[in-house]
């Protein structure tokens, strides 16, 4: 079982190589290359990655001496990353993440959450009970996000917990 811990910035490297694998690898059976090119035009790390994780809930999944997976959360309750490496998928990895971070948010009062689910997240998402909220217009925090071609989740984790 894997250790879920806060991220730190020494693991920015780590979690910017699980996103390239999940976009590149994991991903790459549900979207054609153009789309994977456009999801992820440049696989080199930006140099703010681990600077952006950090102000956000970012928390990670370790297993030994390898990073196998991240999510991260904004204050807002926009649910902005959700990755797991190739091998993970489908082994709960991600179920382990997700409960992890919703205690996060529960415990920060973050109630109302948003998500743009990418077509290969979006099962996980509807198993953990997101609904789509096709009246949403914009992203709390992103208004300039285009969600017009976006499939878009939303749950109010207010009813989750009755």
């Amino acid at each position: 079982m894997a250790r879920i811990r806060p991220f730190a910035l020494p693991d920015a490297k780590a979690t910017h190589a699980v996103f390239v694998q999940a976009v590149q690898i994991g991903a790459a059976s549900r979207y054609s290359a153009a789309e994977l090119r456009e999801w992820l035009p440049d696989p080199t790390m930006p140099d703010d990655w681990g600077d952006w994780l950090a102000q956000h809930i970012t928390l990670v999944a370790d297993e030994g001496d390898r990073v196998t997976g991240f999510f991260m959360l904004e204050a807002t309750g926009y649910l902005n990353m959700a990755f797991v490496t190739p091998d993970r998928m489908g082994t709960g990895l991600a179920d382990q993440l997700y409960a992890a971070l919703m205690d996060e948010a529960r415990l920060r009062g973050i109630i109302d959450l948003t998500v743009i689910a990418s077509r290969h997240a979006q099962s996980f998402f509807a198993r953990h009970g997101w609904r789509f909220a096709p009246d949403l217009t914009s992203i709390p925090g992103h208004p300039e996000k285009d969600i017009s071609h976006a499939l878009t989740l939303s749950r109010a984790m207010r009813r989750a917990l009755d």
